[in-house]
């Protein structure tokens, strides 16, 4: 498991244009089909990287504040607040036509794509990755974490309108899964098993990869290899990968509704490997 930096802007402006051409290609009826993203239409994911681009040049660019309320109420959770920021954005843009929201979508995307050009990949980032266990992060992950956001949404869509989709073929999905998996060693911050236990997560077919994490004296990191054999490895097809890791939801559950999955081994630690969840949810 490698925890070298990935540069991930070019990747995100490839991934910005692929979104645009397929919105363009949508029928008006397409606009109002479910998703796999809790209860969202496609025109809510949308209007939500909408909200994503804009927002993101308007508090970082632009050094811009909202005017109070703008931020949590007393005894909301961060994750109960951006929900509410969501969903009430959400509903705002449902006054928007399909065409409206794409013309905007592609003059905020140009910026915002533009706007990470201009920074320095290792200096101090705007936001840490907080689903990472990061309190402070560098601009390449944060901006990777962007391209994970834009491009699990967009796979919503293909996945939703059944479009074959432009996005999972290796140069696009494995960055991505590649930082989706900087999550593992947070997400095991509670497991406290024998100093040198070693875990590997597997996702197979052409975007995948082998990722592998290790139990130090006090903390658990990203490895290459191991002194010891795995206790547990965990198997995952990438086609199901990117849906596991931006749900949260039960290892029953996704064992159930991914029986592809396969737990070799130690199974506790193997069902924490799909409690990881890599973004905000």
């Amino acid at each position: 498991m490698s925890q070298s930096p990935i540069i991930a802007t070019p990747l995100l402006e490839d991934v910005l244009d692929e979104l645009h051409s397929l919105l363009r290609s949508l029928r008006p009826d397409e606009w109002h089909l479910p998703t796999v993203s809790s209860e969202r239409l496609v025109r809510d994911i949308v209007a939500h990287l909408l909200d994503g681009s804009v927002r993101r040049l308007s508090m970082q660019r632009d050094r811009y504040t909202s005017p109070p309320p703008n931020g949590p109420n007393r005894g909301e959770t961060l994750l109960d607040y951006l929900n509410r920021l969501n969903n009430s954005w959400e509903q705002a843009t449902r006054r928007l036509s399909p065409n409206i929201i794409i013309d905007l979508l592609e003059v905020a995307d140009r910026q915002y794509v533009e706007y990470f050009k201009s920074l320095d990949p290792f200096g101090q980032a705007f936001f840490p990755v907080a689903w990472a266990g990061e309190e402070s992060s560098l601009n390449w992950f944060d901006v990777g974490r962007e391209y994970t956001e834009k491009w699990h949404h967009t796979q919503q869509i293909f996945l939703a309108t059944g479009r074959e989709s432009t996005i999972t073929g290796r140069r696009l999905y494995h960055p991505c899964l590649d930082l989706f998996l900087r999550a593992l060693p947070y997400t095991f911050n509670d497991a406290i098993p024998t100093e040198g236990t070693s875990v590997v997560v597997e996702v197979t077919g052409a975007a995948g990869g082998r990722w592998q994490i290790v139990r130090t004296s006090d903390r658990w990191i990203a490895s290459e290899s191991s002194k010891t054999d795995p206790v547990v490895h965990v198997t995952i097809p990438q086609d199901c990968a990117w849906r596991v890791f931006t749900k949260r939801r039960t290892a029953d559950e996704l064992l159930a509704q991914f029986p592809q999955i396969k737990i070799n081994g130690e199974d506790s630690l193997g069902r924490t490997v799909l409690e990881m969840v890599s973004v905000m949810a």
